[in-house]
Protein backbone atom coordinates (compact mmCIF):
# COMPACT_ATOMS: atom_id res chain seq x y z
CA UNK A 1 0.00 0.00 0.00
CA UNK A 2 1.32 3.43 -0.95
CA UNK A 3 0.11 6.87 0.08
CA UNK A 4 0.39 10.08 -1.90
CA UNK A 5 2.39 12.63 0.12
CA UNK A 6 3.63 16.15 -0.55
CA UNK A 7 7.32 15.61 0.19
CA UNK A 8 9.02 18.76 1.49
CA UNK A 9 12.54 17.35 1.03
CA UNK A 10 13.85 15.03 -1.69
CA UNK A 11 17.13 13.99 -0.07
CA UNK A 12 16.78 10.22 -0.38
CA UNK A 13 20.44 9.68 0.56
CA UNK A 14 23.37 11.55 -1.01
CA UNK A 15 26.98 12.09 0.11
CA UNK A 16 27.81 15.26 2.01
CA UNK A 17 30.37 17.53 0.33
CA UNK A 18 32.34 20.32 1.98
CA UNK A 19 33.04 22.85 -0.76
CA UNK A 20 36.21 24.85 -0.27
CA UNK A 21 36.31 28.15 -2.19
CA UNK A 22 38.21 31.43 -2.01
CA UNK A 23 36.53 34.70 -0.99
CA UNK A 24 37.18 38.02 -2.80
CA UNK A 25 39.71 39.01 -0.11
CA UNK A 26 41.62 35.73 -0.49
CA UNK A 27 40.30 34.11 2.69
CA UNK A 28 38.84 30.61 2.71
CA UNK A 29 35.16 29.71 2.68
CA UNK A 30 33.78 26.28 3.50
CA UNK A 31 30.20 25.18 2.89
CA UNK A 32 28.40 21.85 3.38
CA UNK A 33 26.02 20.60 0.71
CA UNK A 34 24.63 17.30 -0.57
CA UNK A 35 23.08 18.15 -3.94
CA UNK A 36 25.85 16.57 -5.98
CA UNK A 37 26.33 13.72 -8.43
CA UNK A 38 29.26 12.45 -10.47
CA UNK A 39 29.75 10.93 -13.92
CA UNK A 40 33.17 10.25 -15.41
CA UNK A 41 35.55 13.04 -14.39
CA UNK A 42 32.76 15.58 -13.96
CA UNK A 43 30.13 16.36 -11.36
CA UNK A 44 27.05 18.54 -10.98
CA UNK A 45 26.46 20.73 -7.94
CA UNK A 46 23.16 22.39 -7.06
CA UNK A 47 23.68 25.53 -4.98
CA UNK A 48 21.63 28.50 -3.80
CA UNK A 49 22.36 31.33 -6.24
CA UNK A 50 22.74 33.94 -3.50
CA UNK A 51 25.20 31.90 -1.43
CA UNK A 52 28.79 32.99 -0.90
CA UNK A 53 29.92 29.66 -2.35
CA UNK A 54 28.05 30.25 -5.62
CA UNK A 55 29.47 33.75 -5.89
CA UNK A 56 32.97 32.40 -5.27
CA UNK A 57 32.51 29.64 -7.85
CA UNK A 58 31.33 32.08 -10.50
CA UNK A 59 34.22 34.44 -9.85
CA UNK A 60 37.12 32.04 -9.20
CA UNK A 61 35.96 29.20 -11.51
CA UNK A 62 37.46 26.60 -9.17
CA UNK A 63 36.98 24.82 -5.84
CA UNK A 64 37.86 21.76 -3.81
CA UNK A 65 35.16 19.18 -3.12
CA UNK A 66 36.08 17.62 0.22
CA UNK A 67 34.26 14.39 1.04
CA UNK A 68 33.90 13.79 4.79
CA UNK A 69 33.66 10.35 6.33
CA UNK A 70 30.86 9.50 8.72
CA UNK A 71 33.23 10.26 11.61
CA UNK A 72 33.03 13.97 10.74
CA UNK A 73 29.26 14.35 11.24
CA UNK A 74 29.64 16.65 14.26
CA UNK A 75 32.07 18.95 12.43
CA UNK A 76 29.78 19.20 9.41
CA UNK A 77 26.79 19.92 11.65
CA UNK A 78 28.66 22.87 13.19
CA UNK A 79 28.66 24.42 9.69
CA UNK A 80 24.99 23.75 8.99
CA UNK A 81 23.57 27.17 9.90
CA UNK A 82 26.58 29.36 9.13
CA UNK A 83 26.84 31.76 6.20
CA UNK A 84 30.00 33.04 4.59
CA UNK A 85 28.25 36.25 3.55
CA UNK A 86 27.31 39.06 5.94
CA UNK A 87 24.33 39.82 3.66
CA UNK A 88 21.75 37.07 4.06
CA UNK A 89 18.40 36.42 2.45
CA UNK A 90 15.25 36.65 4.55
CA UNK A 91 14.89 32.90 4.12
CA UNK A 92 18.24 32.25 5.83
CA UNK A 93 17.51 34.73 8.59
CA UNK A 94 14.22 32.97 9.33
CA UNK A 95 16.00 29.59 9.49
CA UNK A 96 18.49 30.91 12.05
CA UNK A 97 21.63 31.27 9.95
CA UNK A 98 24.40 33.60 11.16
CA UNK A 99 27.42 35.12 9.47
CA UNK A 100 30.73 33.40 10.19
CA UNK A 101 33.88 34.53 8.35
CA UNK A 102 36.08 31.71 9.66
CA UNK A 103 34.25 28.50 8.81
CA UNK A 104 37.26 26.24 9.34
CA UNK A 105 37.72 27.39 12.94
CA UNK A 106 33.98 27.17 13.62
CA UNK A 107 33.90 23.57 12.41
CA UNK A 108 37.17 22.60 14.11
CA UNK A 109 38.73 21.63 10.78
CA UNK A 110 42.15 22.33 9.27
CA UNK A 111 43.11 23.91 5.94
CA UNK A 112 45.52 22.36 3.47
CA UNK A 113 46.70 24.08 0.29
CA UNK A 114 45.59 22.53 -2.98
CA UNK A 115 48.06 21.87 -5.78
CA UNK A 116 46.22 23.05 -8.89
CA UNK A 117 43.66 25.52 -7.54
CA UNK A 118 43.72 28.34 -4.96
CA UNK A 119 40.76 26.97 -2.97
CA UNK A 120 41.49 25.09 0.28
CA UNK A 121 41.41 21.39 1.03
CA UNK A 122 40.10 20.02 4.35
CA UNK A 123 42.86 18.01 6.01
CA UNK A 124 40.44 15.78 7.93
CA UNK A 125 38.48 14.69 4.84
CA UNK A 126 39.75 11.35 3.46
CA UNK A 127 38.93 12.37 -0.13
CA UNK A 128 39.62 15.82 -1.62
CA UNK A 129 38.86 16.68 -5.25
CA UNK A 130 40.38 19.76 -6.87
CA UNK A 131 37.95 21.04 -9.51
CA UNK A 132 37.40 23.65 -12.19
CA UNK A 133 34.01 25.15 -13.10
CA UNK A 134 32.99 24.25 -16.65
CA UNK A 135 29.54 25.86 -16.68
CA UNK A 136 26.91 27.43 -14.45
CA UNK A 137 23.22 27.45 -15.35
CA UNK A 138 20.28 28.77 -13.30
CA UNK A 139 17.49 26.32 -12.53
CA UNK A 140 13.95 27.11 -13.65
CA UNK A 141 12.53 30.49 -12.65
CA UNK A 142 11.49 30.55 -9.00
CA UNK A 143 14.03 28.09 -7.61
CA UNK A 144 16.85 30.62 -6.97
CA UNK A 145 19.40 27.85 -7.51
CA UNK A 146 22.33 27.39 -9.88
CA UNK A 147 23.60 24.13 -11.38
CA UNK A 148 27.40 24.08 -11.61
CA UNK A 149 29.18 21.60 -13.88
CA UNK A 150 32.61 20.76 -12.47
CA UNK A 151 35.60 18.82 -13.78
CA UNK A 152 37.84 16.99 -11.32
CA UNK A 153 41.45 17.98 -11.97
CA UNK A 154 43.17 16.08 -9.17
CA UNK A 155 42.04 13.61 -6.50
CA UNK A 156 43.70 13.22 -3.09
CA UNK A 157 42.77 9.99 -1.27
CA UNK A 158 43.87 8.81 2.17
CA UNK A 159 46.39 5.99 1.78
CA UNK A 160 44.37 3.57 3.90
CA UNK A 161 41.41 3.84 1.51
CA UNK A 162 43.38 2.83 -1.60
CA UNK A 163 43.27 -0.84 -2.63
CA UNK A 164 46.94 -1.96 -2.59
CA UNK A 165 48.55 -2.08 -6.00
CA UNK A 166 45.75 -0.06 -7.63
CA UNK A 167 44.43 3.48 -7.98
CA UNK A 168 40.95 2.54 -6.75
CA UNK A 169 39.14 3.43 -3.53
CA UNK A 170 38.18 0.49 -1.32
CA UNK A 171 34.35 0.66 -1.26
CA UNK A 172 34.26 -1.35 1.98
CA UNK A 173 36.75 0.86 3.80
CA UNK A 174 35.17 4.11 2.57
CA UNK A 175 32.25 5.13 4.80
CA UNK A 176 30.93 8.45 3.43
CA UNK A 177 28.81 10.82 5.47
CA UNK A 178 25.32 10.63 3.97
CA UNK A 179 22.57 13.23 4.19
CA UNK A 180 19.19 11.50 4.21
CA UNK A 181 16.15 13.75 4.59
CA UNK A 182 18.38 16.33 6.37
CA UNK A 183 19.69 13.77 8.89
CA UNK A 184 23.25 12.42 9.09
CA UNK A 185 23.83 8.76 8.34
CA UNK A 186 26.85 6.50 7.99
CA UNK A 187 27.30 2.74 7.86
CA UNK A 188 23.51 2.42 7.69
CA UNK A 189 22.72 4.20 10.97
CA UNK A 190 21.84 7.68 12.15
CA UNK A 191 24.93 9.40 13.53
CA UNK A 192 24.31 12.85 14.98
CA UNK A 193 21.42 15.28 15.60
CA UNK A 194 21.06 17.69 12.69
CA UNK A 195 20.70 21.44 13.15
CA UNK A 196 19.53 21.67 9.55
CA UNK A 197 16.64 19.30 10.20
CA UNK A 198 15.66 21.36 13.24
CA UNK A 199 15.77 24.60 11.25
CA UNK A 200 13.61 23.10 8.52
CA UNK A 201 11.21 21.62 11.13
CA UNK A 202 11.69 18.10 9.81
CA UNK A 203 10.50 15.49 12.32
CA UNK A 204 13.25 13.24 13.65
CA UNK A 205 12.92 9.47 13.23
CA UNK A 206 12.47 9.04 16.98
CA UNK A 207 9.42 11.33 17.14
CA UNK A 208 7.83 10.53 13.77
CA UNK A 209 6.70 6.97 14.59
Amino acid sequence: MHRVVDLKVLYFGTPVVLIGTRNPDGTANLAPMSSAWWLGDQCMLGMNTASQTTQNLLRERECVLNLPSSALAAAVDRLALLSGSPVMTQHKIEKGYRYEPNKFAAAGLSKLPAELVAAPRVAECPIQLECEVLAAQPFDIGTECTAHTMRVLRAHVAEELIIPGTEHVDPVGWDPLIMKFCEFFGNGRQLHPSRLATAWQIPSPATSR
